[in-house]
C-alpha cells in the first residue's frame, strides 16, 4: 500500500472515530438529559395549598416540592382564563399573537370573540422542541387549545409535538374512559370525575416507565381543581350526593384527593429511580373561582376572568435534586409562563432554533436558586368585546388590558377608559390607584401598553 493509500485509510479511520465518539457522547448527554413534568393545575388559587399558606386542607405531598426545591412567589400566568393561559404556556409568546383572548367553547362563540377555533399548528411548541432535541413527550390532562363541542378540525396532539396523550372532552382526540358522553364529564364516564386526577397521574408513571432510556418531557394538566367539585361519595362522607359543586365543603374533599395524587406521582418516580433527575413544576393555569372572598388567593384582589393578581398571580415550585436548594423561598424574581420554554429548554441542553422569538425570557438562572429582578415588561389581555368577557364580582371587575414593569402595574381598557396605576411591590392588592399622582408613569406605561395591543393580530367578529 502507497503512502497516499495509506494517509487515506488513516483519514476514513480517524473521521469514523469521530463519528462514533460523537454518537457516544449524544447517548451520554441524552441519558443525562433531566426529566420535565410540568404540572398545571386548573384553577387553582394563590393561596389554595399549605406551602402558600393555605388553610383548607393539609397538601403535605404538594408541599413536599417546596421542600424539595424553590417557591416562587411572583409567578404570572399568560392570561386569567383557561386556554389562553395554555397557549402562552406552550409556545413561549403571548396568546394573542395567535388570537387567543378568552377560553375556547363552539365555532359561534370563537368568532363573535374574534378569537380562533384552535391554536395553529404552525406555532411553537414546547413539546415540539423537547421532541426535536430527542425526548418522548407526553400530554395528559386538559388541553383546551382547540376541539370539542362543534369544532372537528383541530390538529391532533402530534402537530403539536407529543408522542403520547390522554386528554379530556376540549381536545381533538378525547379519551374515551373520560368522555362517555359529549360533554366535559358525566356519571356514566369509567373513569369517574374524582379519579381523573388519579388517571392522569397513572398515564404519566406509565409513560415514564415505558422509556426507561429516553428522557421525557410530560404536561400533566388535571382539570382538577376546577368546579364542578365531585367527591368520592362512597368513602368520603355521608349525606346527600351530590354536594353542591361549589361549596367549600366539596372543594375541601377534592383539594385532599388532589393532593394524594401528586404524592403518588413523587412516589411513582423515585420507585422507577427517575426523581433525582426530574424538574418537577408545579403551577396553575389562572386564579380561582369561586374564590371564597379572597381567601384561596391569600386576599389579592380580583379571581379567574380578572387581571388583578387574584386571577394572574400563580402558585408556582420548582425541584430538581442536586441543581435546585431545598427549600428556598424567592420573593424578588418577577417569572411568567411565557419564561418557561426558554428556561425550561435551557436547563435541559436544549439549543432554540434562530427562527423563534419567544416573549419571554431565560429565567433559568432564577429557577435554580438565583434571583433577579426582570429587565422586560410583562402584558397581559383578556377578551376583545364583550362575547364571553365577564367578570366576577363588581370589585373583581378590572380593565382588559395589563403591563407590569418593575414594581408599576397599569391596567386599563383597550379603548383608553379606566386607567388604573398600582405599585404592587408596596400594594399588593391593588387597593390605591395611582394614576392621578403619578401621571409620568402612568402615562409612559399606557403607551407601552397600547403599543403592543395594537401589534397583535385582530381576527374579525361577527
Amino acid at each position: 500500500m502507497n503512502k497516499l493509500a495509506i494517509a487515506r485509510a488513516l483519514l476514513v479511520l480517524l473521521n469514523l472515530t469521530i463519528g462514533l465518539n460523537a454518537n457516544a457522547q449524544k447517548k451520554i448527554n441524552k441519558t443525562k438529559a433531566p426529566n420535565v413534568i410540568v404540572i398545571l393545575t386548573d384553577d387553582m388559587g394563590f393561596s389554595d395549598v399549605g406551602a402558600f399558606g393555605g388553610k383548607f386542607v393539609p397538601t403535605p405531598n404538594i408541599d413536599r416540592i417546596a421542600a424539595n426545591g424553590l417557591k416562587l412567589t411572583q409567578y404570572y400566568s399568560a392570561a386569567p382564563i383557561c386556554s389562553p393561559s395554555r397557549a402562552g404556556m406552550l409556545t413561549g409568546m403571548y396568546p394573542g399573537r395567535w388570537n387567543f383572548c378568552t377560553y375556547l367553547d363552539n365555532k359561534k362563540h370563537n368568532k363573535n370573540a374574534g378569537q380562533a377555533d384552535f391554536l395553529d399548528p404552525k406555532a411553537p411548541s414546547m413539546a415540539r422542541f423537547f421532541k426535536d432535541a430527542g425526548y418522548a413527550t407526553g400530554h395528559f390532562g386538559k388541553w383546551h387549545l382547540g376541539g370539542g363541542r362543534d369544532v372537528k378540525d383541530a390538529p391532533g396532539f402530534e402537530a403539536y409535538g407529543y408522542d403520547a396523550h390522554a386528554s379530556t372532552y376540549e381536545s381533538p382526540d378525547p379519551d374515551p374512559a373520560i368522555t362517555a358522553t359529549n360533554w366535559i364529564w358525566s356519571d356514566k364516564d369509567s373513569i369517574k370525575r374524582y379519579d381523573r386526577t388519579k388517571y392522569f397521574v397513572d398515564k404519566t408513571l406509565a409513560f415514564f416507565k415505558a422509556h426507561p432510556n429516553q428522557p421525557c418531557f410530560v404536561n400533566l394538566w388535571p382539570d382538577d381543581v376546577h368546579t364542578p367539585w365531585v367527591p368520592r361519595k362512597e368513602t368520603e362522607y355521608t349525606g346527600q350526593y351530590p354536594m353542591n359543586p361549589e361549596e367549600e365543603a366539596a372543594f375541601k374533599l377534592v383539594l385532599k384527593e388532589y393532593d394524594k395524587q401528586i404524592g403518588r406521582l413523587l412516589d411513582g418516580l423515585k420507585a422507577l429511580g427517575m426523581d433525582q433527575n426530574t424538574i418537577v413544576i408545579f403551577t396553575s393555569d389562572n386564579g380561582p373561582l369561586p374564590s371564597f372572598k379572597g381567601s384561596r388567593a391569600a386576599g389579592l384582589r380580583g379571581s379567574k376572568l380578572s387581571l388583578y393578581e387574584g386571577g394572574i398571580c400563580m402558585p408556582f415550585l420548582i425541584s430538581w435534586p442536586g441543581h435546585i436548594a431545598k427549600g428556598k423561598t424567592d420573593n424578588l424574581s418577577v417569572v411568567t409562563a411565557t419564561d418557561l420554554l426558554p428556561s425550561l429548554t435551557k436547563m435541559a441542553g436544549i439549543s432554540l432554533p434562530k427562527s423563534y422569538h419567544s416573549d419571554g425570557v431565560d429565567r433559568s438562572a432564577v429557577l435554580t436558586g438565583k434571583p433577579s429582578s426582570r429587565n422586560k415588561e410583562i402584558f397581559w389581555e383578556y377578551g376583545r368585546n364583550d362575547i364571553a368577557y365577564k367578570y366576577p364580582r363588581p370589585v373583581d371587575k378590572s380593565p382588559n388590558l395589563a403591563i407590569r414593569e418593575g414594581e408599576w402595574k397599569l391596567l386599563m381598557n383597550s379603548n383608553n377608559t379606566d386607567m388604573q396605576l398600582y405599585n404592587i411591590v408596596k400594594d399588593k392588592k391593588e387597593t390605591t390607584n395611582l394614576a392621578a399622582s403619578e401621571p409620568k408613569i402612568a402615562g409612559g406605561l399606557k403607551d407601552k401598553l397600547l403599543a403592543w395591543w395594537k401589534t397583535l393580530p385582530k381576527l374579525e367578529a361577527n
